[in-house]
């Protein structure tokens, strides 16, 4: 078996697996041409990370012995571990030199207040910091959970020891560090984060595996080099373009070996506790998510690690968030943390428990602008390395819907599945091709829903159940050949620039067009409840069935709210609903355009029912004359 010290190789490691199932049928340089095309598969008698993630413990230091380990073993391709911490070999120059001068390039260009910042992440309590994701109701949780933190600010130059974080002397009896008390109105979302947390969830074991260097061990060819200098401990210390401010490095008492960089795990302790709240508190899930980004990017900003370190780090959280949520031995206790944390804010807020959630502005709440979120997110999702160039099939990791079972409720585990298939990032980016590719899954994506209909989605939403059954937004550019039917008695927004090709079918409750390309170029055809139209929208054809109403804005000087470039029809018992802005009485504005209309509306609305208007059909449309 392959020893950390003596490193492995992932394509060996394949090779030999799949080469004794097949009964040596095939020449290696064959089976490498076929492991190219699968290399998002395990290896021959590798379970899933799912149902091996508790193999990760100190003991197993291997990819044979270790789902955490083999799961990060993207790094493979780069980095090969030497007989020592200090004699590795760089497999792909270019992406581990660009690696290390990112460090560099932040770390040269970090602000007094970044370096402050760093500071704090890097003493706080990880789930303590996670907090600070869930926006206005951050304080309500901190009150509920006893959640309190000994480290509110940095040092001024080199602290005089190391800074540990404690109680602070007036915290309030029973609080606790952290995600705060599990004897606390919270305390079944307190061990939530703590069980994700748990005994399973280091990123040391892939540490030792990998021996993969701190940027500051570092040359700006990703080479250890010697100096020939010693720290205050006795170890070599090694020259680096990266500068690291005095304050940020805290004293150590381990060897370089046992102080590796990849996978970072700080970047592991932010993403799981962020998943952790954001499964119990899904109303804030894009919010935290990109909290755990904003943070885990304050490692390379402190110049402790290196983007290869928080990809890794990220990597592993994401599938051990996913390995314990769906462990059956933690069903009971998510579902009551779940439950806990919604029952506590609609109490504590009143009502409307998501409007409080994104009630504050960006003046006291950072991520309160889902764009600028987007746009933190979206570079740190592979920090621009230079890309391998391997094109691999995305294949959803077993398990890895849970991640989305309370943010998007109303779906089934296949329709998950899929969501996550279809907002995956591309191939071929560096470290996220791995064994069942965790890396390639974009949470912040997927909150936002499908990023393609490939077959027909049937979406049935209950708004009975309240919260995101009773209403949601998909943002993402949905694009495939397939489309859309709409059930049940909840109302989904579409908001993003759609091309899907297939027919958009609503059956029941509300389907919102949020955007002017919300419906996609296929046939719409609206069979009972409600389709709203919040922006003018073109379509192919349109047929509107007796007992539905469409429900339209309409402006001054602004085109129709519907134009198709097919024939609309109207059945006898259909109704329409008008919104004025800014009509005059007397203007005559345009409601629906064709090229030939077929039927009349049975009923016209006029919105908060102070104003008339009257219908004038012809042969290519509908307007209406505003009578008062």
């Amino acid at each position: 078996m392959t020893t950390a010290a003596e490193g492995f190789d992932r394509r060996a490691l394949l090779r030999r697996s799949a080469m004794l199932s097949a009964g040596l049928l095939i020449g290696p340089a064959a089976l490498d041409r076929a492991l190219e095309a699968s290399a998002a598969e395990l290896p021959t008698g590798a379970a899933p990370f799912v149902d091996s993630y508790r193999t990760n413990v100190l003991a197993n230091q291997t990819p044979e012995t270790n789902a955490a380990v083999r799961a990060l073993s993207g790094m493979q391709d780069l980095w090969r571990t030497g007989s020592s911490w200090d004699n590795g070999v760089v497999l792909n120059r270019s992406v581990l030199t660009a690696n290390v001068r990112h460090v560099a390039r932040i770390t040269a260009a970090r602000t007094a207040d970044q370096a402050k910042r760093a500071f704090i992440v890097d003493r706080q309590h990880q789930s303590y910091s996670a907090i600070g994701g869930l926006g206005p109701l951050a304080d309500l949780y901190k009150a509920g959970a006893k959640a309190v933190t000994g480290i509110t600010s940095a040092p001024d130059g080199t602290p005089p020891s190391t800074v540990d974080e404690k109680l602070p002397p007036d915290a309030p009896a029973g609080s606790a560090l952290g995600a705060g008390s599990p004897d606390s109105a919270l305390g079944q979302v307190v061990l939530l984060v703590n069980t994700l947390r748990g005994n399973f969830a280091s990123g040391n074991p892939s540490k030792f595996a990998y021996q993969y260097p701190r940027p500051w061990r570092l040359s700006a060819d990703s080479e250890v080099v010697p100096t020939g200098e010693t720290d205050e401990f006795g170890y070599p210390v090694y020259r680096t373009d990266v500068v690291v401010a005095p304050q940020l490095l805290r004293q150590r008492s381990l060897k370089p070996a046992e102080d590796g960089g990849y996978p970072s795990g700080h970047t592991n302790a932010l993403h799981l506790a962020c998943l952790a709240l954001a499964y119990a508190i899904p109303e804030r899930f894009q919010e935290l998510v990109t909290r755990a980004f904003d943070l885990a990017d304050m490692r390379i900003v402190a110049g402790m690690h290196s983007p290869a370190d928080v990809i890794g780090g990220r990597i592993l959280a994401t599938a051990l968030a996913a390995a314990t949520l769906a462990d059956p031995q933690n069903a009971t206790l998510k579902a009551a943390a779940r439950a806990q944390a919604s029952e506590y804010f609609r109490q504590q807020v009143g009502g409307d428990l998501f409007g409080h959630a994104h009630s504050a502005g960006t003046a006291t709440d950072p991520y309160a602008d889902r764009e600028a979120n987007a746009a933190l997110v979206a570079p740190k999702l592979t920090y621009g390395l230079p890309k391998t160039g391997r094109r691999v099939e995305m294949t959803v990791p077993k398990g890895a819907e849970v991640l989305l079972e309370t943010r998007l409720p109303y779906l089934t585990a296949n329709q998950r599945r899929e969501v996550l298939r279809t907002t995956a990032l591309p191939s071929g980016h560096a470290l996220l091709d791995g064994p069942e590719q965790w890396g390639r899954l974009n949470l912040f994506a997927a909150a936002d829903g499908f990023g393609a209909f490939d077959s027909d989605v049937r979406v049935e939403m209950d708004a009975n159940r309240g919260g995101f059954h009773a209403a949601d937004t998909w943002h993402n550019a949905i694009g495939g050949r397939g489309g859309l039917v709409k059930r049940g008695t909840g109302v989904l927004t579409l908001a993003g620039v759609n091309s899907y090709t297939g027919a958009t079918r609503v059956e029941g409750g509300t389907l919102v067009a949020g955007s002017p390309a919300a419906l996609g170029k296929g046939d719409v055809e609206l069979r009972s409840g409600t389709l709203r139209l919040e922006s003018a929208v073109r379509v192919r054809s349109y047929r509107q069935g007796s007992g539905s109403t469409l429900a339209v804005t309409v402006r001054k000087g602004a085109c129709a709210p519907l134009t198709a470039g097919r024939p609309v029809t109207l059945a006898s018992g259909s109704t329409l609903e008008i919104t004025l802005e800014d009509v005059p009485a007397g203007a005559v504005v345009p409601v629906l355009a064709a090229p030939v209309l077929v039927g009349r509306f049975a009923r016209i609305t006029v919105a908060g029912g102070q104003r008339r208007v009257q219908a004038q059909y012809t042969l290519a449309g509908l307007s209406v004359r505003v009578l008062a």
